[in-house]
């Protein structure tokens, strides 16, 4: 089918609905849906604009109608969109597990007796456990060039298979090299996997569905953590606590990360191309036919044509984006598209508007890690050590608490951020994880040489260190992503993610580098620094941040400054004549669309 055909076959169908009145000329919202390149949590921004213009928008009221029920009614209501759902969460649960089983594995007695060299030394100790996050770094940066060349859906396999390398590596491992080398290679696979597989999935799904896409991934992380400290608790006891015990205690728990892995994997090989891919490489017949099959849905209804224009829209967008800005560039050859990456980068650096958008998004990333959650995930069972509990056994009890905690925390987060706003939670969150360490802080400092005999102090700062991590769940957890995903103008926003998603890793790196060192040098100091910085991350949202909750891209271009260009005005004129030129938009006379919609 060619571009004209759609065009034409979704204006005849669209002119087709309705009776005059309840969509204005005077006010339209257009929403495109850019894919984000990042760790983790990942999430889909959608750009919201008001155009004071003739003409009435087919993208926004009348595939509402069409769609039907939405969040998680319109998971479970689709079968195909529910199965994309379980499969997202895979992604998610895999990076949350991986982020958790080693620190139980760190307190395992066998474990311990073999990488003595490595364990008995804080520096050593801080690499062993922070080298994936240095891999991650680097897999999270040449993600993007891969998804867009080999297709998300292979660039999914690719990460798989590096992953289980990794995987495969350390738990075989016989010294601290092959862990070492085992958790680099793993990195490189999750850093990836971390940001293509909510992209993908995202790409995929339906509209409507997206958000609870996002809830789902943040749930499935947290719940992945969560479990894999109850796997090193149980695991713990193979053979025995203490000197007794199996090597299996802890190879199991690692190479357990291959079953969610494989799964992944082998799905993978029959889910379609992502649409978006196939748009782009040229492939619309491809495209349509995977929006028909996922909406279940023929390819000329309405509402198949109607998202597969929005996304054919998003695409001429960015071309044309990248022709104004850059017209030298436009040739595809690898010269070219290499200096097309590093100027499109450095755009970013050059307009003050956008570089404090960038510094706002980075300095987002450094202070969700400096509140010292991974700190505590990487390190729990010596924290708690250190808090006066005797045993590994009880280290690791207490350490599945922190799991629980921070996945309840998660689940109101992801319901309630936009009622709530984003400032409130973040600067709360802030203030409560802030709290919670310096309490600690003098009560180690007050009892670190005496627990036997003060063990009502040991279980409070223990409790404390659980209600942090629930303050994190609500809190930075979700909502830091929330923030940098939408700040940024539409022409600029995957960049600008990705550039602080590789700070998210980059902080990471460093956090479980150092931590053992500060736990070993500077005692309770270690809560005083972490406390200070959780405090000074709540004050940076509250005097630095602008809350994004409601607020249109005009309006945010208002909030942080306009010089001399309004991007986000341009951005939508932009839209609004591709949308006018493929038939997205009409200037016929009002018709009335049936169904309440939310504006």
């Amino acid at each position: 089918m060619s571009n004209n055909a759609n065009t034409s076959s979704t204006i005849n169908s669209c002119s087709t609905y309705g009776k005059p009145g309840l969509i204005r000329s005077t006010e339209r919202a257009y929403f495109s849906f850019v894919p984000i390149k990042l760790k983790a949590v990942t999430l889909l921004s959608v750009a919201r604009t008001s155009i004071m213009a003739g003409g009435i928008p087919v993208t926004t009221s009348r595939r509402r109608a069409l769609a039907g029920e939405s969040g998680w009614k319109g998971l479970v209501r689709n079968r195909k969109i529910f199965a994309i759902a379980v499969f997202a969460s895979l992604g998610g649960l895999l990076y949350g597990y991986n982020q958790g089983v080693f620190s139980g594995v760190l307190g395992m007695y066998d474990f311990d007796s073999r990488m003595a060299s490595v364990v008995n030394d804080p520096t050593k100790k801080g690499w062993f456990v922070s080298i994936l996050e240095l891999g991650a770094w680097f897999g999270v940066l040449t993600t993007g060039y891969f998804a867009d060349k080999l297709s998300r859906k292979y660039t999914i396999e690719l990460s798989v298979v590096v992953f289980c390398v990794g995987v495969i590596v350390q738990t075989a491992a016989q010294g601290p090299q092959s862990i070492y080398g085992g958790r680099f290679i793993t990195g490189l696979g999750i850093g990836s996997l971390s940001a293509v597989v909510p992209l993908y999935n995202a790409e995929l799904a339906p509209p409507e569905v997206r958000g609870s896409l996002v809830a789902l991934q943040q749930l499935a992380i947290t719940f992945g953590i969560m479990i894999s400290f109850w796997i090193d608790y149980g695991t713990n006891f193979i053979g025995g606590s203490g000197s007794t015990q199996s090597e299996a205690a802890w190879r199991i728990p690692l190479a357990l990360q291959l079953v969610p892995a494989l799964i992944l994997g082998a799905g993978i090989l029959f889910m379609p191309f992502s649409p978006r891919w196939l748009i782009n490489q040229g492939r619309d017949d491809e495209a349509l036919a995977v929006l028909s099959n996922a909406r279940c849905l023929p390819s000329e209804s309405e509402l198949v044509q109607i998202e597969f224009l929005e996304i054919k829209a998003q695409y001429l967008f960015e071309k044309e984006i990248s022709a104004v800005n850059f017209p030298d560039y436009q040739d595809d050859s690898f010269g070219s598209n290499a200096k097309l990456a590093f100027y499109s980068y450095l755009s970013l650096l050059i307009n003050p508007t956008l570089f404090r958008r960038i510094m706002v998004g980075t300095l987002t990333m450094f202070f969700q890690q400096w509140t010292g959650v991974n700190a505590i995930l990487y390190y729990a069972p010596s924290i708690f050590q250190n808090l006066g509990l005797t045993g590994n056994t009880t280290d690791l009890l207490a350490t599945g608490v922190v799991g629980i905690a921070m996945f309840l925390a998660t689940i109101p987060a992801v319901i309630y951020v936009d009622q709530v706003g984003r400032k409130p939670v973040l600067v709360s969150g802030a203030f409560l994880m802030g709290a919670c360490h310096l309490i600690v802080a003098v009560l180690v400092g007050l009892y670190h040489d005496s627990w036997p005999s003060h063990v009502a102090a040991g279980w409070a700062a223990c409790a404390l260190v659980w209600v942090f991590a629930m303050g994190f769940g609500y809190s930075w957890g979700p909502c830091a992503w929330v923030i940098v995903a939408e700040i940024f103008p539409l022409s600029v926003r995957s960049k600008g993610l990705s550039i602080a998603a590789s700070s998210n890793w980059m902080n990471n790196f460093i956090v479980g580098q150092v931590t053992p060192t500060m736990i070993a040098h500077l005692g309770f100091g270690t809560f005083i620094f972490f406390g200070v910085f959780s405090l000074l991350g709540g004050f940076f949202i509250m005097f630095f941040v602008p809350e994004t909750k409601g607020v249109t891209l005009e309006e945010m271009e208002e909030v942080f400054g306009v010089t001399g260009q309004n991007l986000a005005v341009e951005d939508a004129q932009r839209l609004d004549a591709i949308h006018r030129r493929i038939g997205l938009v009409t200037d016929e006379a009002p018709f009335e669309v049936e169904g309440k919609f939310d504006e």
